[in-house]
Parts: C-alpha cells; structure tokens; sequence
C-alpha cells in the first residue's frame, strides 16, 4: 500500500484490514486521501492513545469502502468510509477495560471527533477530523432492535 506510513504501534493494513471484504471480494483498498485521513486518526489520536496505555489495542475495523460498509450494515455516511474512524477494543475485550481506555481517552483531551460507547463498552468507535472535531461523546444503545445514540457516557 503506501510507503509514507508512519505509526509506532499501528500499521496500515491492520487499519484496512477486513474479512468480511476477503471473504466476499470485495475491495477495500484505500485512496491516498484516505490514506492521509487514517494517518491523521492514527497521528492524534490512537498512537497518544496506546502510549499512555502502555499495551496493545486492537483496531476491529478501521477503514471501510463504501461498498463494504453498505455489506457489514455501517450507518449511511459513516466516518468509516473516509478513513477518519476506528472501531476499538482491549485485548482482554472485557467491559470494564473497554470502559477504562474510553475514560484514558477522555481524560486525555486527545482531538476526537466522535466517541461512541458501542452496547455497554462491547468496543469503541473513535474518529478524527482534518478540523473541526467536536469532541462528542455519545453511547449506543439497542432498542427494539433498532440502534438509538444518547448524549454522554456511563
């Protein structure tokens, strides 16, 4: 993929990285810009992340073409198809160490866009923003089947 790449704990085929794209052939090979907006992600928020934890996380899905976020059912519009979002967990997976990355993450002030609570901490959607990041921190909760996103953290 791209040379300029430069991450001290993420590469960028973990960043691209889809078995749901293998499995069906479908490609999820990133444009430059896209590449850009990843690295910026990776840049400002996910390395000073995994710094100050000081153990691996595991990115789940980071880019998504947008042929592949319609086929794994991502929201119209999703942060995902243009390289500025990450879905993220600890490697225990565990709730409650989920929870603490998320509140590391907040108390560092690192430049998010979105940070999404998925389902009681079952991961983390992170994204980032060339400018204009709102630090917006929402929960996702599902409600008779249907996904419903509240201000705010728990």
């Amino acid at each position: 993929m791209a040379t300029t790449w430069k991450s001290k704990y993420f590469t960028l085929e973990e960043m691209t990285a889809s078995a749901t794209a293998k499995r069906m052939g479908i490609s999820n090979k990133p444009t430059p810009d896209i590449v850009a907006a990843l690295q910026r992600l990776v840049t400002n928020v996910l390395d000073p992340l995994r710094e100050e934890w000081g153990a691996p996380i595991i990115v789940t899905s980071g880019y998504r073409s947008p042929q592949l976020n319609v086929v794994v059912g991502g929201a119209r519009g999703s942060q995902h198809t243009c390289g500025q979002a990450a879905d993220i967990r600890t490697v225990s997976d565990r709730p409650e160490d989920n929870r603490r990355l998320r509140d590391l993450l907040i108390r560092l002030h690192l430049p998010y866009d979105q940070l999404i609570d998925e389902y009681n901490s079952d991961w983390l959607h992170v994204s980032h923003r060339a400018a204009g990041n709102r630090l917006q921190l929402l929960s996702a909760h599902r409600i008779k089947g249907k996904t419903v996103y509240t201000k705010g953290v728990k």
